[in-house]
C-alpha cells in the first residue's frame, strides 16, 4: 500500500485498493476461509491509511483549509467508527452471523467517507496547498504507512502529538504478531 504520487493521488490510490478488497470479500460466502483472509487485509489496509491521514493529511486540512479543524474532527470521528466496526470483524469468522453485517456496515461507513474526502477535502487541499507541499504530504503518508499499526486500537489517540509517538510502538507489536501467525500473507 505505497503507490506514488501527491496525498490526494496516495490516497486515492489507497481507496480503490480497498474497494477491491470490498468486491473480492463479496465474491466469497459463508465459511470460506479466504474471507477472513480477505477481511484481514482489508483491516491492515484500512488502519494503514487511517493513521497515515491522521498523522499527515488532518494536521494539513487543519492548518491550510478554511473551517479545517470541523473537516478534520468529522474525518477522525469517521475513523473512529470504522476502527470500532474492525474491531468487532476482528472477534468474528467468516460463517458468524455478525460477519456479513459487520462487512455490510463496514462497506457503507467506508464508502461515505471516501466520498467526502474525494468530492470535498481532497479538493479543498488541492486549492490551498502547493503542488511540492502536496508531493511531500504523500511521501509522509507512504512513510507513515510503513510503520503504522495493523491492526484496530480504538482507544489509541488519533491526534497529535500522540498518535504520532505511539503508532509507530503499536505497529511494530502488530507485525510482530502478523508474522507469527501468518495474518495478511496472501494466498
Amino acid at each position: 500500500m505505497g503507490h506514488g504520487g501527491n496525498v490526494i493521488e496516495e490516497l486515492t490510490a489507497d481507496h480503490r485498493e480497498v474497494d477491491a478488497l470490498f468486491a473480492q470479500i463479496q465474491t466469497h460466502t459463508g465459511d470460506d476461509s479466504e474471507r477472513r483472509v480477505l477481511a484481514d487485509r482489508l483491516t491492515m489496509e484500512l488502519i494503514r491509511h487511517a493513521v497515515a491521514e491522521e498523522e499527515h493529511l488532518y494536521p494539513a486540512v487543519r492548518r491550510y483549509v478554511d473551517g479545517g479543524d470541523d473537516l478534520a474532527d468529522k474525518e477522525i470521528a469517521d475513523h473512529g467508527e470504522v476502527e470500532r466496526l474492525l474491531k468487532e470483524l476482528e472477534g468474528c469468522r467468516p460463517g458468524d452471523a455478525e460477519f456479513d453485517g459487520l462487512i455490510s456496515r463496514l462497506k457503507a461507513s467506508v464508502t461515505e467517507h471516501v466520498r467526502d474526502e474525494e468530492d470535498r477535502l481532497f479538493r479543498l487541499l488541492a486549492e490551498v496547498c502547493p503542488p511540492g507541499m502536496l508531493t511531500e504530504l504523500g511521501e509522509k503518508v507512504r512513510r507513515a504507512k510503513e510503520t503504522a499499526p495493523t491492526r484496530p486500537h480504538p482507544a489509541a489517540p488519533d491526534t497529535p502529538p500522540l498518535n504520532k509517538i505511539l503508532a509507530p510502538g503499536a505497529g511494530m507489536v502488530d507485525r510482530v504478531r502478523d508474522a507469527l501467525t501468518g495474518r495478511g500473507k496472501k494466498g
